[in-house]
């Protein structure tokens, strides 16, 4: 019986593969939560308790979550919310409104919001208000419970609370403050933003009615943490179901870590940015080439992924310019060489491409004016190339002075890789002085 349980847990490979690509693209991409915050216990446990005294004995409260961008903000409070909604009372009671400064860019938009995600938009109806402030301490009225004396608490979510500042009077933040402020009704304003210096952009009467609380989240991961995490990320848990090559996966993961041209990649990526999206980011690329003839994660993908990760843009687009617009592009690295980095026009480039021209002796990139013309505006639309400045927009279009927005070393790796690419363009290009 036992022999045969055995033989059923064995799945074929292809499967196997499936499974953990679903498993670990659900980690990666959807970003599921961890069971418990590493280097953030104190924070979870000061926003926890002060959320839970809100929603448990009815306290407002008003704080600050503040942190670079990918240091677990927004990570943290799902974490404390998941914990705070275990409780069944809390669960049956508590209110969550989502407001986030990019989708709501001003109070109206914001207001229209919380009515939305309090289902109260019946109760509200046809009503005309004289001010905000009315408004809302009518919804928070409407919230009331049957008996008329104690209001469900309302947990207020200001996500990239930075651009709320910025909303006329700063009506909604004054307000939400008020109310938490004052004993009108059981709410808790948590702000998320990027910006240390927010409360700076508050105004006095705003700032005044704030209580002040900072949660700080500055990451403090050392490289072997790191290295931990990205093992963590890519291994797969004991409920897998083929115990075997869930067993093979983890040990070539814990070979893997301990590369030591792994170990060099990996130190690249932390150097550069320790926030978990751009790890999430490189390892993505590394289980986008998983397969049935690849079935584990080698040192070559990383290193791919890690080329892919740290590409060049502006290189990149260079690859899918036409021969003409690329000879333009070589022109101006060519002036740009010449008169040492002054700005160039239209009409210098168009020389500089004819003198190759008559040095080439060939017919095959003779193209007329409107055409040079046509290519070089593309070229603008790209961003490659820009005004010099605002006063240059005035002239003639062939005599408006413009800058190349790329370096000599990005142009010549793009000729490196540029499809089909003429010898003697490549030349034009490597020699000195065009």
């Amino acid at each position: 019986m036992s022999k045969r349980k055995s033989k059923e847990a064995h799945l074929p490979v292809g499967e196997c593969i499936r499974k953990l690509q679903t498993v670990l693209r659900q980690r990666l991409c959807q970003q599921m939560l961890p069971s418990s915050l590493e280097g953030l216990e104190a924070q979870h446990k000061h926003l926890l308790e002060l959320l839970k005294r809100t929603a448990a004995h009815g306290e407002s409260n008003s704080v600050l979550i503040v942190g670079p961008r990918g240091s677990g903000k927004t990570m943290l409070l799902k974490c404390v919310l998941r914990d705070l909604l275990k409780e069944a009372d809390v669960q049956r009671t508590l209110l969550q409104v989502h407001l986030n400064g990019l989708l709501q860019t001003d109070d109206r938009i914001a207001l229209k919001e919380i009515t939305r995600q309090l289902n109260l938009e019946n109760v509200v109806g046809d009503k005309v208000f004289g001010s905000f402030a009315e408004n809302l301490a009518f919804l928070l009225e409407a919230l009331k419970k049957g008996d008329r004396s104690s209001s469900r608490p309302v947990l207020f979510v200001l996500d990239e609370f930075d651009l709320f500042a910025h909303h006329k009077n700063q009506t909604l933040l004054y307000n939400l403050f008020d109310v938490s402020q004052s004993a009108q009704a059981p709410i808790a304003v948590v702000g998320v933003t990027c910006r240390l210096d927010v409360l700076e952009l508050l105004e006095k009467r705003v700032k005044s009615r704030f209580s002040h609380r900072q949660i700080h989240l500055l990451s403090s991961l050392t490289f072997p943490q790191y290295l931990h995490q990205v093992g963590s990320q890519l291994s797969l848990a004991d409920d897998f179901p083929d115990a075997k090559f869930c067993q093979d996966w983890n040990s070539s993961i814990q070979a893997l870590c301990q590369d030591k041209s792994v170990e060099e990649v990996l130190r690249r990526h932390f150097n550069s940015s320790k926030d978990f999206r751009s790890m999430q980011m490189l390892l993505m690329f590394c289980l986008g080439r998983v397969s049935i003839k690849n079935p584990t994660v080698r040192p070559v993908d990383l290193q791919e992924a890690s080329r892919l990760c740290f590409s060049d843009a502006k290189a990149n687009m260079l690859h899918g310019l036409s021969i003409l617009e690329l000879c333009l592009i070589i022109a101006m690295k060519h002036l740009n060489d010449i008169y040492e980095g002054e700005p160039f026009n239209l009409q210098m480039v168009h020389n500089e491409f004819k003198k190759f021209l008559q040095r080439k002796s060939s017919s095959m990139y003779n193209f007329e004016q409107p055409v040079i013309m046509k290519a070089f505006e593309h070229l603008q639309q790209l961003e490659l190339i820009r005004p010099a400045d605002s006063a240059t927009l005035k002239t003639q279009r062939e005599y408006q002075l413009m800058r190349l927005m790329l370096d000599p070393s990005q142009i010549m790796e793009a000729l490196q890789k540029y499809p089909q690419c003429p010898t003697d363009v490549k030349q034009w290009a490597m020699s000195a002085f065009g």
